[in-house]
């Protein structure tokens, strides 16, 4: 797919600690000064308190702002309360920062913004299209894949983590199929729409000195009038789920977008969910849903101490009162996992890095030194003090596939990196993708020994873990991992027994050891998240009885096609396929959103 693990969906959040800043001014004389004149000398000077702070004040706004009508906010746009001469104002101070920082920055070759990752338009549904095969019954309904598509051509410094949410969907109904792409209607893209060009600072410009003159051209933005951040500030470009009759649009530094498919397969952004206005913190891109017991399990991660906040959604969309739970600092925690009776957190030590800025390195940062654990919490406790952490080896991790308890040990099964470098400006003129060095692993902590043991099941590059998620929380023999190759792109599918053994030292997608069953792409052909779709609901029949359905582009021909696996024999020939009008860029997470869901969807 061409998605690399250290971009995957990741959204730390926009928020720095108002001690450390003022630390950070400390350390380099506090105080920065515009490279621009205006009105006659006219220069602004900020402290780099006032600078960064920001970074916070945007966090405060999306947790104090609560929903107008029930469950969900509307988002409406709201006109700019500042004039025309007070957003070419900040236009003028916002060139001068680029022309003294990143004039070359803006180019249109930028390997994140070219070939399969080059933003597409929305496009309407298209129906009939062709279809080689036969498309199970059990697939009746919505296959939906978000990912970042910048709407408009960024100013300077994209990261891949920065573009506007786009859902790419395929409607599937008694065989015959539907593509549709809309973008998440976020008041962000609404803003920049009106303005027709990109106007919200990105997480690509937060590096060295010149960060700190982005977030002051926000701010000025912000205080002025000119951009609007009372109602949701980020892209949903991450995620979704579908709970309690809603599919929601997820990125884990604001609240969920509730979507609404329509009967042609279209889809609709609802609003911001806030659950009765009582969703006051971010939202996880990885909730975890227990099909048992149909309730939901989220956290949020954020600068201000404690630093986590753990909570339960009932089956019927009551959400519960938060859990804080105490870490040191905060940290990039992009999923964690549940079992029968415990939540896991992790621990690691990939962190907001707003002292490095002035030394010219990114927002965020990767520090080996810190310590690494997991925390195990009974999973409806009502505070932190039934926690358990154990240390772990120095790694990080993107993605888990699922966790289960064994006697007195509970189980992790995910994908494990040594390190993460999440800078991409390097990335952002090369014509070669940066590497993915994630693989599987499992991971034993003992509850009455205190122990924790790691062993590595697969020496492929792989992530994107999938599973029978009826399982979500029970004992799995099955994984299903895509696998990666040197250039970055997603070249098949990897079906894993966790009961086998691992093969030695086997870097080729081939069957052996636990490899029981493989699906290669072919030549040129770049898959994605592969999403398990049960022939029947439940864990009554085999737990790999099912269908893998996923998004594939072929760059011989500049077009993509949605490819459907038999789950059970991996055989080597798809089940079906469908032909789309036209590529699908890489992207982020996807679902099955089946047509009985479809049927329940709240207004």
């Amino acid at each position: 797919m061409g998605v690399s693990t250290a971009s995957m969906h990741l959204r730390a959040p926009v928020a720095v600690q108002l001690s450390t800043l003022q630390s950070s001014a400390g350390e380099f004389q506090a105080s920065i000064r515009f490279p621009v004149a205006v009105s006659g000398g006219l220069s602004r000077r900020c402290r780099a308190v006032e600078v960064a702070a920001v970074l916070m004040e945007r966090e405060g706004r999306v947790a104090s702002e609560g929903g107008r009508s029930g469950g969900v906010t509307k988002v409406e746009f709201r006109k700019p309360t500042g004039g025309s001469w007070a957003a070419s104002f900040c236009d003028s101070v916002e060139r001068a920062v680029v022309w003294a920082f990143d004039a070359g920055l803006s180019d249109e070759r930028a390997y994140l913004l070219s070939g399969n990752y080059a933003p597409v338009d929305e496009m309407a549904p298209v129906a009939d299209l062709p279809v080689v095969g036969s498309i199970p019954d059990c697939m009746n309904g919505e296959f939906v894949r978000v990912g970042p598509n910048p709407r408009f051509k960024p100013v300077s410094g994209y990261h891949w983590f920065d573009g506007d949410g786009m859902i790419h969907a395929v409607n599937i109904t008694n065989g015959k199929a539907t593509y549709v792409a809309r973008f998440v209607r976020t008041a962000r893209l609404q803003q920049e729409e009106y303005y027709g060009a990109a106007k919200f600072m990105k997480i690509g410009q937060l590096k060295g000195l010149r960060g700190l003159f982005y977030l002051a051209v926000e701010k000025l933005r912000l205080s002025l009038g000119v951009l609007d951040d009372s109602n949701g500030l980020f892209t949903g470009n991450t995620n979704l789920v579908y709970h309690n009759k809603r599919l929601l649009l997820l990125h884990e530094t604001d609240k969920p977008y509730a979507m609404k498919v329509l009967e042609d397969g279209d889809l609709q952004t609802l609003g911001l969910e806030n659950y009765e206005q009582r969703l006051q913190h971010p939202f996880t891109a990885h909730p975890k849903i227990d099909s048992t017991t149909g309730e939901m399990f989220i956290f949020a991660y954020q600068e201000k101490a404690p630093h986590l906040i753990y909570r339960v959604v009932s089956k019927d969309g009551v959400i519960g009162e938060p859990v804080p739970i105490t870490i040191p600092q905060c940290v990039m925690m992009h999923d964690f996992a549940i079992t029968e009776n415990y939540a896991l957190f992790m621990d690691l030590p990939l962190l907001l890095n707003p002292t490095g800025m002035p030394k010219d390195e990114f927002i965020f940062k990767f520090d080996p030194s810190k310590e690494c654990r997991f925390g195990i919490l009974p999973r409806y406790a009502t505070n932190e003090s039934q926690i358990r952490w154990f240390t772990i080896p120095t790694c990080f991790i993107f993605h888990n596939a699922n966790a289960w308890e064994e006697g007195d040990e509970v189980v992790l099964t995910t994908c494990r990196m040594p390190g993460i470098e999440l800078d991409l400006e390097p990335e952002y003129k090369k014509e070669k993708a940066w590497s993915v060095n994630s693989k599987l692993y499992e991971f034993r902590m003992n509850l009455k020994t205190g122990e924790a043991k790691q062993r590595q099941l697969s020496d492929l590059s792989t992530d994107f873990p999938r599973v029978n998620e009826e399982y979500t929380g029970r004992k799995t023999k099955y994984v299903y991992c895509g696998v990666f190759d040197e250039m970055n792109r997603v070249i098949g599918v990897a079906k894993y027994d966790l009961e086998k053994e691992p093969s030695p030292s086997s870097r080729e997608l081939e069957i052996g050891g636990n490899i029981v069953g493989v699906f290669k792409h072919g030549p040129g052909r770049s898959g994605s998240e592969a999403v398990f779709v049960p022939t029947k609901p439940g864990m009554d029949g085999p737990e790999d009885d099912g269908y893998l359905i996923q998004f594939v582009y072929d760059e011989n021909t500049g077009k993509s096609e949605v490819v459907i696996i038999n789950a059970k024999t991996m055989s080597p020939e798809p089940t079906a396929s469908v032909s789309l009008p036209r590529r699908v860029p890489y992207g982020f997470h996807a679902l099955f959103v089946s047509q009985e869901q479809l049927k329940l969807q709240q207004a």
